[in-house]
Order: C-alpha cells, then structure tokens, then sequence
C-alpha cells in the first residue's frame, strides 16, 4: 500500500503506508481521488509544521469506495461512493453555542490527523456522504471544496435576483458563483489573471479584472447604479478588502471566506457605520453544505471537467505541488490515489 507523506519544507515522499482495520464506528475506504486544496499548498510551504507534525500524509478533498466497516456502522456500507467531510468534533464547549463545525475543540482530517493522499484511509462513518450512482468518482471529489462554496453562499443569505461580487476567481470563488448562479442571483467575478479570466468568460461568467478597469464604476454601470448586495471576498489581498466594502450597497452583507492571516489589512470601518453593512466570517461547511453540494454535483450544471487542470498520481505528487507552485493560473489538479 502506498501513501504520500509530507516530510519537510517542499518535500513529499511516497512510502509503504499502513493499512488500518475499522474500529467501532469506523470505515476502511478505497480512496479513488483526492483533490489539492490551498491549505495542502501551504502545508508544502511548511508553514503548518507546527500543526501538521511531518512525516504525515495529508489531504482532504477525497471520493472514496467503501472498503469495511466496523462494528455499528450504519450509514454506509462496502461498495458505497462517499465523499469524507473531513471534520473531527471534539468535545462541546459553551464557548462554541452548538456550532461543532467551527468549536474549539475541533480537529481537521487531513491536517492533524492523517488524510487522503494514500491507497486506503480509516475515518469515523459519520464523516461520509454517499454519492448518486450518476456522479463519477472524479467528479465526486469536488464535493468538499463545493460544500465549502455551499456554506459561504448560505452565510451570505443569498435571495434569488440579488447582485453579488466574488473577489477572487479561483477555485473556491468559481464554485462560489456556480453555486449563486444555482440560488439565482447576478454574479459578476473579480480575478486579475488572465487566463483565469478567459476560462470564467468561457464559463459565461461576467468578469471585470480591477487591475486594468476600474471596479466600482464597472460594478455600478453592471448593476445600474443599485451596487453590490452580497461580496464574497475570496482572494486574500489587501486590494480585495479595500474593494469589498466600495462595492456594497445599503445593509448589504461581505463574507469574508479568504483566510487573512500574517500581515493585517485596513478595513474602511466607517463604510459598516454609513450604510449599515453586515461582515459576515465563513469557515469550513455543515452536514447540510455537503447534502446541498452533492445536490448541485447531481444536476450536471458544473462543468468539472473543464475544472480540472491535471490528474495525477501519488508518485508524482512531489512534480503536481512543484507545478502548482509554477502555474498560479491552474484550477483544480487530483491524485489519482489507486492508479501506479
């Protein structure tokens, strides 16, 4: 059995991995794909070893087949396609009001524990989703980033004919605007690299780069003046907190789904006093997000195919993270985990 551990800053290796029984209220899956998220990127960066704990396999935006199961499962059973929502609660805490999905005792599978990037993977039952015959494996390992995309449109309380902005039009904000254009709002996207903004255009989505046009005046032409109900910060800049809030219409809401770490940014404050604007945070997703994305996945309204940048396996994993670090305007790149 193989598995692909991260070892140190920049460096994977593919090892002789261990294959784990169920327990009770476990199951052994056969992982078929595991999607790269940014959080795996910044893991090969080695800013996470504190957290990570190297050597450690890694992943999380995993479509598996049951392999076993242990005593008491129910819910799935062998020969079943899941996607993992990679999720370990801990125990409550008042500090967390019910919200287990962002408690503080919560622990993220795949990062301080073992994750996908292997042939066989052992999780908690209650972590798996079926899939509808109807959708691929491939495909199914879009279900996680798609929930994530899922809870933030939520968050924001998107209403059918609204106006939103996503800034930022990778991989998360271009399932972000599927996933409002599903809900029935206008979306207009916000991305500075090219060849991103060809495929979005591709996409028939509506695109402004606010490096060669400017923002505000192009949103207020687009929207007849009305502005922006609903922002979806989702690129991690200074330029993009500076743009949220210039966009914002009256009571209108900014989900800031980007992680904003390091340096701090300066929020124009006096914008939230002056036109009552709501900042709404969003992390991770809900049981109900991975029900909604496998939904959206279902209806074949996603294009995934042309999400896909590469499809790779776990021996060359080290060469996927090299090129993902040398094509900034790549989508969605997969490990294969079962082909050698």
């Amino acid at each position: 059995m193989k598995a692909a551990k991260y070892i140190k800053q920049g460096t994977f290796e593919v090892t002789e991995g261990e294959l784990i029984k169920p327990e009770k209220g476990e199951v052994r899956l056969d992982v078929a794909y595991c999607g790269v998220c940014g959080t795996d990127v910044h893991i090969y960066h080695g800013v996470m070893d504190a957290r990570v704990s190297p050597p450690q396999t890694v992943g999380h935006e995993a479509s598996a087949v049951v392999a076993e199961v242990g005593e008491g499962v129910e819910n799935v059973k062998v020969g079943d396609k899941v996607a993992v929502r990679p999720l370990k609660f801990g125990e409550p805490h008042p500090f967390d009001k019910g919200f287990s999905h962002v408690g503080k005792n919560l622990k993220f599978i795949g990062i301080d524990s073992a994750g996908a990037f292997q042939n066989s993977w052992t999780v908690p039952a209650y972590t798996l989703h079926k899939l509808p015959e109807t959708l691929s494996l491939k495909h199914g390992a879009f279900i996680e980033p798609l929930a994530v995309a899922c809870h933030d449109v939520k968050v924001g309380r998107v209403k059918e004919g609204e106006n939103c902005l996503v800034i930022g039009g990778g991989p998360i904000g271009t399932l972000i605007g599927y996933v409002l254009r599903e809900k029935g709002a206008n979306v207009i996207i916000s991305e500075v690299n090219e060849n991103r903004l060809e495929m979005l255009n591709n996409l028939g989505f509506t695109t402004i780069n606010p490096i060669k046009e400017n923002l505000v005046e192009l949103v207020s032409e687009l929207t007849q003046e009305a502005m922006i109900d609903c922002v979806f910060e989702v690129s991690g800049s200074g330029p993009g907190v500076d743009a949220m809030t210039e966009v914002v219409n009256v009571r209108g809401r900014i989900v800031m789904v980007a992680i904003h770490g390091g340096e701090k940014k300066p929020v124009d404050l006096f914008k939230f006093f002056w036109s009552e604007i709501e900042l709404l945070g969003a992390r991770l997703y809900e049981e109900d997000d991975y029900e909604e994305a496998i939904r959206i996945a279902e209806t074949g309204a996603l294009p995934f195919e042309q999400l896909i940048t590469k499809v790779d396996t776990l021996d060359n994993i080290q060469s996927v993270f090299e090129t993902i670090d040398n094509n900034p305007a790549g989508m969605k790149y997969l490990i294969d985990c079962q082909k050698n």
